[in-house]
This record gives structure tokens, C-alpha cells and sequence, in this order.
């Protein structure tokens, strides 16, 4: 079923599309299938979620692809489940093992204190797979390429790392993440030795820039039993969550919008009520006298529509992104 846009808005086709990504897909799949539900190239997404990952994806349609970089969300939050026991070169079960270690004899109190440790400001060395860029290139392409690399810590902030649930089992070394070449498991260990892990379920509300795989590297490693993650779920983006996300599925047979461009500007900002005159004039990316606001405001018109991000700057009150310019 393809899109049809709703009225003479010449937005109506403009916005965003909060995605519940299934596991196995990349974020460009996604784009893909939704370019392709929309009939449009005009597709883009904000905030790579890994193939492993699955859940919220927000994804900008038409102008909407414009407004996705003033999407900043402070805060993002996932449920995940860390598996302590082994290392792995990706910090997830997709990678070779680097190392394994028997977990019995780690104590919930052990993990508790770990994840206290975790919680708050902390510096954190994000995962050396990651899509951070080095000299122009993503990290995770320099490691493919066999290059060794090192990314600087940075500070992030674990707003909540709250632990729902610890299970233990004892299970074959083969059957820990992506078995790998002999040479890459360490301490002599063999495919079918059996040792004990622990399963650490969590949900985790963090900075964005926060990566919950290096969270599952950092306390394994502080255990001594090594960390990675088996499942990664994000529930929420800022304000966007599993409650506005569709299915990749749905999409196919029902494409349609998660919030048209008005609503995703009022949705992400406050908003200013402005006169027809003064959105027309915000239109031409003309600005306007100051109002004494802090931080950026999405502009409304009586009609209701979202014309615009404002923000002040000295004695000026300017446009920092025209959603309905005067030459549509």
C-alpha cells in the first residue's frame, strides 16, 4: 500500500515515523523500507541502532529529514541483558570471544556494586565498534579493516541503571557468543568446557552518547570474569517511545506518519504563540523582536501550525530552522 498525503498542506507527507526496528536489521534497512512504504528518497533516521538492537528508530519523512538535526534528545533509555562471563571484541554476543572466565562465583551484592559505580557522571571509552568517527571513518569499519583502535573515554551521565532481574546457568563455551578461531580464546579454554554465567537483566536511562554495550565491557571487567551484552531493546528517544513506534511490517501495509512536522515540533519543544503576521515573516526567515525565552521554541500560528524553531539571540529573535518556509 503506498502513502497518500491528506489535504492541499503542502506538509501533510512531511514528519516522522518512530520505528519498532526488529533485530537483524541495520538503520539504513529501515530507511530502505521506509523510503520504499513512502515513495520518496527523501528518508533519513536519527540515532544508529545496532543490527542486534531492536526498538525505537526515529525516522524523518520529506522535511522531516531537515528537522531530524535539531532532534536532541538529552535522554534515552533501554532494557538490556548483560551476560558476564566473557569478553567479546564487539562487546556483544555478534562479536569472537576474546576471553571466558567462570562468573559462579559472582554475588548480587558484587553486581550491585558494580552498578553503583556505573551510575551518575562516569567517564566512559565507548565501544571500539562503534560509529564514532577517527580521521573521517567510522570506528566499527577501521576495526572490520583489522586496525587497532583506541577511543578516548568522555564523560556521560547513567541517570538510572536499575537491575530487574539475575539469573545463573552454567553453559559450553561454544555456545557463548560467535564461536571463533582457537587462537581467540584465551586461558587455554575449549569449545567444550562448561562454565558459569551470569545474566544480568537491567533498564538503563542514560545521556544520549552513552553506549550500554560498554557499560556490559566495563563491569565485566571490573569482576574479572569479562561482560557483553546477549539483548538490547531502546524504549525511548527523548520524548518519542514504543508507544508511538510502528512495525516495520505495519509500515507495509498501513504507511504513515508518527507525528506529521507540526506535531514533532511541538512534541520536542515548547512552544511560542505567535501572530499570522509574525509567522509569515518567520516564514522568510525574517526575525523578531525578543520575548525573554530561554532555549529554542517552536513558533505557532493561530491556525496551528508549527512554523518554526526560534531561539533568541542578543536583541533578535531568530529562526534556527524554517519548518514551512514562505516558498512552499
Amino acid at each position: 500500500m503506498s502513502f497518500t498525503p491528506v489535504g492541499s498542506d503542502p506538509l501533510s507527507s512531511s514528519g516522522l515515523v518512530v520505528v519498532d526496528k526488529p533485530a537483524g536489521m541495520t538503520s539504513h534497512d529501515v530507511v530502505a523500507r521506509v523510503r520504499r512504504a513512502f515513495s520518496t528518497r527523501k528518508v533519513g533516521h536519527a540515532g544508529t541502532l545496532d543490527p542486534m538492537a531492536t526498538g525505537v528508530l526515529v525516522v524523518g519523512v520529506e522535511r522531516g529529514t531537515r528537522f531530524l538535526a535539531h532532534v536532541v534528545a538529552e535522554e534515552k533509555t533501554y532494557e538490556t541483558v548483560i551476560r558476564l562471563g566473557a569478553s567479546t571484541v564487539t562487546d556483544d554476543a555478534e562479536g569472537a570471544r576474546l576471553s571466558v572466565t567462570d562468573a559462579a562465583f559472582v554475588s548480587d551484592d558484587m553486581i550491585a556494586a558494580e552498578v553503583a559505580k556505573l551510575t551518575g557522571r562516569i567517564m566512559q571509552r565507548p565501544s571500539s565498534v562503534s560509529a564514532i568517527k577517527i580521521n573521517g571513518r567510522r570506528a566499527h569499519e577501521l576495526v572490520r579493516a583489522g586496525e587497532n583502535v583506541e577511543i578516548p573515554a568522555r564523560e556521560v551521565t547513567v541517570f538510572d541503571f536499575d537491575v530487574l532481574d539475575i539469573s545463573r546457568s552454567s553453559v559450553p563455551v561454544n555456545e557463548i557468543a560467535c564461536p571463533p578461531d582457537a587462537e581467540n580464546v584465551e586461558d587455554g579454554a575449549n569449545a567444550d568446557e562448561i562454565i558459569g554465567v551470569v545474566d544480568v537483566t537491567a533498564r538503563v536511562r542514560c545521556s544520549s552518547g552513552t553506549y550500554i554495550r560498554s557499560l556490559a565491557r566495563d563491569m565485566g571487567e571490573a569482576l574479572g570474569v569479562g561482560g557483553h551484552l546477549i539483548a538490547l531493546r531502546r524504549t525511548a528517544v527523548g520524548p518519542f517511545s514504543l508507544d508511538h513506534a510502528v512495525t516495520v511490517a505495519q509500515l507495509a501495509e498501513d504507511p504513515r506518519l508518527s507525528l506529521p512536522l507540526d506535531d514533532a515540533l511541538t512534541t520536542c519543544f515548547p512552544t511560542l504563540k505567535v501572530s499570522a503576521d509574525e509567522g509569515a515573516a518567520l516564514a522568510m526567515g525574517k526575525w523578531l523582536e525578543p520575548r525573554g525565552l530561554k532555549g529554542v521554541h517552536a513558533a505557532v500560528t493561530p491556525d496551528g501550525h508549527a512554523v518554526a524553531l526560534v531561539k533568541e539571540s542578543g536583541k533578535r529573535l531568530k529562526t534556527t530552522f524554517v519548518a514551512r518556509p514562505s516558498t512552499l
